[in-house]
């Protein structure tokens, strides 16, 4: 299966478009090789591109005053990635976007989405949706981040994302569920030890 076809196929699942509307949407974006530990975003520079992640792993995150990274989000196959704020509002990024192995994707510009989003309806309803599901997932988190333990968060982070954790240095996964590696070290030894 070609990359479009892999972009075709999940937009399928989100709104059923026809064959010349399914080739004008994966037109619009180009196919771009990324190499391990190379970033795809960077503070201070505008994010040019959505990302459609055809294969491989990637991590974004920012890094505090006291030199600490906290992860933001993750990416695999079938995930979309970038500095939605820089991206969006065309201004300047806040984090970083980093390849967690090598990895394939397909990238669209912000005019070229805006004009699939001018030309055809369903393409504007297919962003929307796409928004509102990330919109519901930042939802979930920052609740589950307020009201779960660590290891809560853990447990429904591996019930959930089974396929993430294989791609996932640990101290990216720690990062993102709000604890030191220490932590999470400490957690998983807990469970491998309650199994046996």
């Amino acid at each position: 299966m070609t990359a479009k076809e892999q972009l075709a196929r999940y937009i399928e699942k989100i709104l059923p478009l026809d064959h010349d509307e399914i080739n004008a949407f994966t037109d619009a974006f180009k196919e771009a090789k990324i190499k391990k530990r190379q970033f795809i975003v960077q503070p201070d520079f505008t994010a040019k591109y959505r990302n459609f992640i055809i294969e491989g792993a990637f991590r974004s995150y920012v890094i505090g005053d006291s030199g600490t990274d906290h992860t933001i989000s993750f990416g695999i196959k079938d995930w979309w990635i970038t500095d939605y704020n820089s991206y969006i509002y065309q201004q300047p990024a806040t984090m970083f976007v980093m390849a967690l192995e090598d990895a394939v994707v397909l990238q669209i510009e912000f005019d070229k989405e805006t004009a699939l989003k001018k030309a055809n309806h369903k393409f504007e309803t297919i962003f929307r949706i796409m928004a509102e599901k990330g919109l519901a997932f930042q939802q979930r988190r920052m609740v589950a981040n307020l009201t779960l333990s660590a290891e809560e968060r853990y447990d429904q982070f591996i019930s959930k994302y089974p396929d993430i954790v294989q791609h996932m240095p640990q101290y990216a996964l720690a990062s993102y569920l709000g604890m030191t590696t220490e932590f999470l070290s400490k957690i998983r030894n807990n469970k491998v030890r309650k199994k046996s």
